[in-house]
């Protein structure tokens, strides 16, 4: 890994995005390539999805939908074990789920005047599962169990057909999906897949979706990002990305063992160390090489690290490691340092955060009862990550008496006037005369 030395520079926002880049192919790279798909999708529907699946997935993806009968094979091929974490999983998704379900709210602003807010989940979920390089039963846990317990009427998930599996979708996959009760399951992956729930595909009984939540690659982020507004989506969960903030204090072994973890994921992820300790640094550098050359997947994980998307970073300071945080603001941020409190009150920007030597981001993967759907490429800024809120929207209600409304109705009228909107103060005013002349 590229080692780099920010002592003595400043660390605002654009000097830290320029020295520590995303990975080259990103999000606006593959925009242009992904809209003819979209578009190819829906105007010719099911025949585009299959000619799309032979021709990126070298398979014959039909039937698109799967059955009932796929989905309880799978499901009854499942080992005992397996299917135990599974249930783990998603036990302690839930209780977070639950636990963050947000309240409905009365406000009584006066005698007559009441705003309610309740919350609604959507109509209908479209659920991306990605495939490719590995295996996500977990994404399924991660997408499915928030939605249900928002109250989500309708899942749809859409999850990448396997050549390894003869152009069906990976078994453990389908049956964790039947394992949740799922139902409505496509095998169908990438841009085609995000097109295919936005616009829905007749032949197959797909019908629209009004959201769409999931991680995926560029292509699939893309195919999200160019959809947005034809349907709602979470966010642009692109190539994950991982930061570690350590002092000297920090186990090389286990730093160096989470940088790997991310980089096991693609040749686009994001690894990087930030810290104010040289002999830290030093140190992590020999454990990389040395758990990296017994990793499965070391070619992977060598690209992934060697791109410019991942380096060792040393700052003056503690101070400073938080300020590069916050300026990157990570999908992934695990806090190795002595004094976890003080670290915490300093951080502001990240995806999810990872607080302390034993809550790895594979512990957020898999089991920790957070999500591990989170925003990517500085959307921690802005964004949060999936959660039982990602499937609700807010709803206020108004209700005001006539006593109510007579409280105000010369403030709007006013108001009104001065925007140069005098009917909107007239709706209000003529309440108040068919009042008195009622009186």
């Amino acid at each position: 890994m590229r080692m780099i030395d920010l002592r003595g520079e400043a660390l605002d926002s654009q000097t830290v995005n320029q020295r520590l880049p995303r990975a080259l192919h990103n999000i606006d790279s593959v925009l242009d390539s992904v809209l003819p798909l979209i578009q190819d999708v829906k105007v010719r529907g099911e025949a585009a999805i299959i000619e799309l699946a032979q021709r990126f997935d070298g398979v014959d993806p039909r039937p698109i939908r799967v059955s009932q009968t796929e989905l309880d094979e799978a499901l009854a091929g499942l080992s005992q074990g397996l299917r135990e974490s599974i249930e783990q999983a998603i036990l302690r998704v839930r209780k977070v789920a639950e636990a963050n379900l947000p309240l409905d709210t009365s406000t009584e602003l006066g005698d007559g005047a009441v705003v309610d807010q309740r919350w609604l989940a959507v109509d209908s979920v479209g659920l991306y599962v990605p495939g490719g390089k590995a295996v996500y039963p977990s994404s399924v846990v991660m997408n499915v169990v928030p939605a249900q317990v928002a109250g989500v009427a309708r899942l749809a998930m859409v999850t990448p057909p396997q050549s390894a599996f003869n152009g069906r979708p990976h078994p453990t996959v389908l049956a964790t999906a039947a394992l949740l009760g799922l139902t409505e399951v496509y095998a169908m992956g990438g841009p085609a897949a995000i097109a295919a729930l936005a616009h829905g595909v007749p032949s197959i009984g797909l019908e629209p979706v009004v959201l769409i939540t999931g991680p995926g690659n560029n292509f699939v982020t893309a195919a999200k990002r160019a959809l947005r507004g034809v349907v709602g989506i979470d966010s642009e969960a692109g190539a994950t990305e991982i930061m570690v903030v350590a002092d000297e204090s920090a186990n090389p072994a286990f730093v160096a063992a989470d940088l790997i973890s991310q980089a096991e994921h693609d040749e686009s992820a994001a690894a990087v160390l930030v810290t104010d300790s040289e002999s830290l640094l030093a140190a992590v550098r020999v454990a990389l090489a040395e758990q990296q050359s017994k990793a499965r997947h070391r070619e992977r994980i060598e690209a992934a690290l060697l791109g410019q998307q991942s380096a060792l970073v040393l700052v003056d300071n503690l101070d400073d490691a938080f300020a590069v945080a916050n300026a990157y603001a990570t999908e992934h941020l695990e806090l190795h340092v002595a004094d976890i409190a003080e670290a915490l009150a300093k951080i502001r920007n990240a995806g999810a955060i990872f607080a302390g030597e034993f809550s790895p981001v594979s512990l957020g993967d898999y089991m920790a009862g957070s999500n591990h759907v989170l925003p990517t490429s500085l959307q921690a800024k802005f964004g949060s990550g999936l959660g039982v809120h990602s499937f609700l929207r807010a709803q206020q209600i108004i209700r005001y008496t006539e006593s109510g409304l007579a409280q105000i109705g010369a403030k709007i009228d006013l108001l009104a006037t001065e925007e140069g909107l005098p009917a909107h103060g007239t709706a209000v005013m003529i309440r108040a005369s068919e009042h008195r002349h009622a009186e």
